[in-house]
Formats: structure tokens, C-alpha cells, sequence
């Protein structure tokens, strides 16, 4: 069986701990590969490499350090079919899917940033016939690149690519539950002429590899996206260090549907908005309001929809949804549906019978009739599962809305572009989808309100993030 390796230094090694975890496939609970059980040891060799390479890296010319994101790009690309099979055996969602989106996101992130990141130059002020201030860019140094099981290399390379581009070197941790594709980055990336320390990878648990990682003196800012707990985790590990930080974390995101919208039309986004990748992508649906005039025509076709959803392995081209990501996954969600159940919320579709006694199979869940009161309604539960609320004018559904810890992001489906734009302004939330939904563009700003997060990234936003501002000032 394959052992993963850690990338330090431009060599593939073993933990120092010799330990490792073993790398569960989803959709059969078979053991695929053993992951490192890397600890603060590993850490350390990791940041010395990358802290030595900073130098020699930060002052290369960007377009230089660009031209290396684009030789990555390329050989992800020609190695696509390898990366899509890997992430789908790692983390269950369907092949289809990650084809369709995952990987096709993993090129795009390099080559958008190779092509943006050198357009940003340094300007320049006058104070009259006194002064002139230059205002330039620097590097930060070595970055905590930490990212989550749902969108591995996804979110990954979200974060490599601008680090790289602006002249940091890094450490990733990638998830311990979903090392595939990092693993197969560095397997790529290693034949390339890269600079050694550049780009390092260490296996682990957030415990004994994130948070050694994140409080590292030598580690000078942090990127982090996973849940809100572990992001308070991380603020309190770095207290003190004055490190840049940028967390995208948690959300209770909520779907608004106007009295006005083409139901069938609708039904078939808010499948997509609700159980994408199994309903564990940080920015799906969880709680759907729906005008009180067509509330029980649009439950009754969204249900109907529901139940005829193709839950199965993911590697048949007709699942929609394949498994959880893990065993500990599936039995937090089940028992977010019983808590639900239990405090009187009435099941519409979903149920756990489901033919396999191997995967971690559920089947997309619609609840309704939950007290708007309850508890249930601010915790994130990151699964296939969706509450139907009716709402009778807006000033009350967008009460509802930011009456929650978070603020990642909603969507509306309104055909009345004038209330739509209303309503999305009074939302408290990141972004704001009006009759679309995971709708991205790389150069606009990404992240959350309240407990969703702290910073931004994206474009102008992640050059400001990896970057620091230097001013010049020269007496004329």
C-alpha cells in the first residue's frame, strides 16, 4: 500500500515520527493509502526550508516566479484525467464533478494568477515641489497554507498560487482526511526546476501539524480555511505575534426565493445550491425562505426533485451525490437530522436507508416545521441537508437571515431586479448571489462577515493579503 510522504526541501520524506494514518476511500470505507502523522518536528524542518529559500525567491523577478506557476498549470493539466480520479477516490464526490469543477479550478488558479499578480506595479505621489513617496510591494515570507477536506486542491492552490506569484515561499497542511491530490502536486511539481524550500507539504493533524505550523516564529501570516472553531483556535495559538491572518470559515447560508420566480427553474438551481458535492461546499444552502404565496407549490416540486436525486458511487456518470467524506462526517450529519427531528422539525424528503453498508451514504434531506427560535437555525451542519421556511415580506426574511453568527454568503431568486438589489444589500454576508449561485470570479474579493471569517482574497485582495505596502519617501 502507498505511503505518503511529506515534501520538504524538495525531497519526498517520511515523518519523523515513522507513524502514519490510514486514508480511508468514502465511497467503499476500503483503506487507499497511509498519510503522515507528522508532528511540530516536521514543522520545524519545513519552515527552515522554506524560511531559507525566501530570500533568493522574494527577490526574483515576478514574471520569473510566474513562469513557474504557468510550467505548474500545465502539468496539472496534462496529468488532468490522474488528478480528477484521485480526488474523487480521496474525497467521494463524483468524478463528474471533479472534471467538472474541481480541477478545471486547480489550472485556472495558477494561470490567473500568473497573468494578474505582475499587472500590480508600484506607484507614486507628489507633496508639491517637497517630497516624492513611492509606494511599493514586498513580500511577507514563509505562509501557513492550511486548507479542508471539501474542496482539497481547489482551495489549495487558491492559496499556493498567489503566495508563489507575490514572492512568499510556503508550508501547506493540507487536510489529513483528503492528501491525494496535494500529494500528487508535489509528485508533479518535483521534476519541475522550482527552487528547493519553495513550496513544502506536511502531513497532519490540525493538533499536531496545524497548530505547531500557525505559531511558528518563522511563519509571518496565515491562511486558513476550514471551520469557525478551529479559526478562534488559531487567533488565540498566534495572540501576540502580530501574524497576517486570513480566515474563511464557517456559514449558515440562507436562500431566498420571491413570490415571482419560474418554480421549475428555481427547483433545479436550489438542487444544485443545496447538494452539490453533498451538500459540503462552504458555500451551499442550508436554510431556503420561500414567499408564503408559492410556498407549498414550490416544497411540493423541490421535494419531488429531491427524491429523485441519484445518490451512488461516484464514479457512475448518473450519481449526483456520492458519499461523505468520512465515517465521523456522515454520523455528525445523521445526528444533526435527529437533533432536528427531535426538536419538531418534520422530514419532506431523505432517509437513511440507503442500499450500502460499506460508504458513508446519505440521501439529500429537506426539513420543515422547525421553530424560527431554535438553536438549529445558526449551526452549521455541512451536509446534504436544507430547512423550507416560508417569509411574507422582505424586512422579515432578511431579520432572519442576519439573525445568525455568520455571514458567508446567500443567493436570491427574484425576477424583480429593483428588490433583489434591496434585499441583498441588508444581507450581512460576504457575497451575495441574485438568481445564480457559485458564480466566481477570481479578481473580485472572497470571504465573511462575523463568525465567517476575518480578511479577504482574491485578485487585488490576495496581492494586498501576501503582500506588504512600502512607502519611499525622497526629499526633492
Amino acid at each position: 500500500m502507498e505511503k505518503i510522504k511529506n515534501y520538504i526541501n524538495g525531497q519526498f520524506v517520511d515523518p519523523i515520527s515513522a507513524l502514519w494514518m490510514p486514508n480511508i476511500n468514502p465511497a467503499n470505507g476500503e483503506t487507499i493509502s497511509l498519510v503522515p502523522n507528522s508532528n511540530a518536528a516536521d514543522v520545524d524542518q519545513a519552515v527552515q526550508a522554506a524560511h531559507e529559500a525566501f530570500p533568493a525567491w522574494s527577490e526574483m523577478a515576478v514574471e520569473k516566479r510566474c513562469e513557474y506557476l504557468l510550467l505548474i498549470a500545465d502539468q496539472i493539466e496534462e496529468h488532468f484525467e490522474e488528478f480528477a480520479m484521485l480526488e474523487t477516490l480521496d474525497n467521494g464526490k463524483p468524478l463528474w464533478l471533479s472534471k467538472k469543477i474541481d480541477i478545471p479550478r486547480v489550472v485556472e488558479n495558477f494561470r490567473f494568477f500568473a497573468k494578474y499578480v505582475p499587472t500590480v506595479k508600484a506607484f507614486s505621489v507628489r507633496k508639491g515641489d517637497k517630497a516624492l513617496s513611492q509606494i511599493t510591494r514586498m513580500p511577507v515570507g514563509v505562509a501557513a497554507l492550511i486548507t479542508p477536506w471539501n474542496l482539497p486542491l481547489y482551495l489549495l492552490t487558491w492559496k499556493i498560487a498567489p503566495a508563489l506569484a507575490c514572492g512568499n515561499t510556503v508550508v501547506c497542511k493540507p487536510s489529513e482526511v483528503t492528501p491525494m491530490t496535494a500529494y500528487f502536486l508535489a509528485q508533479i511539481l518535483d521534476p519541475l526546476p522550482l527552487p528547493k524550500g519553495v513550496f513544502n507539504i506536511v502531513f497532519g493533524t490540525g493538533l499536531d501539524v496545524g497548530r505547531p505550523l500557525v505559531s511558528h516564529t518563522d511563519v509571518k501570516l496565515v491562511s486558513f480555511t476550514g471551520g469557525t472553531q478551529t479559526g478562534k483556535q488559531i487567533e488565540k495559538d498566534i495572540a501576540g505575534q502580530c501574524k497576517k491572518t486570513s480566515l474563511e470559515l464557517g456559514g449558515k447560508n440562507a436562500i431566498v426565493i420571491a413570490a415571482d420566480v419560474d418554480i421549475d427553474q428555481t427547483v433545479d438551481e436550489l438542487i444544485k445550491a443545496s447538494f452539490l458535492n453533498q451538500g459540503q461546499i462552504c458555500l451551499c444552502g442550508e436554510r431556503v425562505f420561500i414567499h408564503a404565496d408559492i410556498f407549498a407549490i414550490f416544497v411540493e416540486k423541490f421535494v419531488h426533485k429531491t427524491k429523485k436525486i441519484i445518490v451512488g458511487d461516484p464514479l457512475h456518470k448518473t450519481s449526483f451525490m456520492g458519499p461523505l467524506v468520512s465515517q465521523d462526517h456522515w454520523q455528525k450529519v445523521r445526528q444533526c437530522i435527529a437533533q432536528r427531528v427531535k426538536a419538531g422539525a418534520k422530514v419532506l424528503a431523505g432517509d437513511e436507508t440507503l442500499q450500502n453498508d460499506k460508504g458513508y451514504y446519505l440521501r439529500p434531506t429537506i426539513l420543515s416545521g422547525l421553530d424560527q427560535n431554535h438553536s438549529c437555525h445558526t449551526e452549521e451542519i455541512f451536509g446534504p441537508v436544507v430547512t423550507v421556511e416560508p417569509y411574507q415580506d422582505e424586512d422579515e426574511v432578511v431579520k432572519m437571515i442576519n439573525n445568525s453568527p455568520y455571514g458567508l454568503c446567500a443567493s436570491i431568486f427574484c425576477k424583480d431586479q429593483d428588490r433583489a438589489q434591496m434585499i441583498a444589500r441588508k444581507i450581512r454576508a460576504g457575497t451575495v448571489w441574485i438568481n445564480c449561485w457559485l458564480v466566481r470570479d477570481l479578481r473580485v474579493p472572497f470571504g465573511g462577515m462575523k463568525q465567517s471569517g476575518i480578511g479577504r482574497e482574491g485578485g487585488q485582495y490576495s496581492v494586498d493579503f501576501y503582500t506588504e505596502y512600502k512607502t519611499i519617501c525622497t526629499a526633492l
